[in-house]
């Protein structure tokens, strides 16, 4: 139970690693449960592991072609979903079946490490928001 706290990043540790910008999106990182550390990669434990994105407006956003990758490369890119206004949806490491509120990548090992960086961009490339964690941001 003590492991799934410490992987769960919570919204006002996230926000406080932003750096200043003019524009702040409506779509964001929300919130981040990492991988516990442990060695248990099972499909369960894969599941456990998340990016939680969401919406703050209104109106829904299609997210297609919009990617979420880590700092070693790994990169997962939506495929014709579009998130409700007020919305969030999270991004799953493992293997599921896609609704509405939780997308799965299908990988069968872990992303999210216990100090990395996920990072938000839409489907032209550019920069939508991240988000760090762990002992070194960076």
């Amino acid at each position: 139970m003590a492991a799934a706290v410490v992987g769960t990043v919570a919204l006002p540790a996230v926000a406080a690693d932003h750096s200043p910008r003019a524009h702040r999106s409506t779509v964001h990182i929300s919130g981040v449960a990492a991988h516990s550390g442990r060695g248990d990669h099972s499909n369960r434990a894969l599941n456990k592991e998340w990016v939680a994105v969401t919406n703050d407006s209104r109106r829904a956003v299609s997210l297609d072609g919009w990617t979420l990758s880590d700092k070693d490369g790994h990169t997962y890119t939506f495929h014709h979903y579009r998130l409700d206004g007020r919305s969030t949806v999270r991004v799953h490491t493992g293997m599921g079946r896609d609704t509405g509120e939780d997308l799965y990548q299908d990988r069968r090992k872990s992303v999210w490490d216990h100090n990395d960086r996920a990072t938000l961009r839409n489907d032209h490339g550019r920069f939508v928001d991240d988000a760090s964690w762990g002992r070194r941001h960076g």
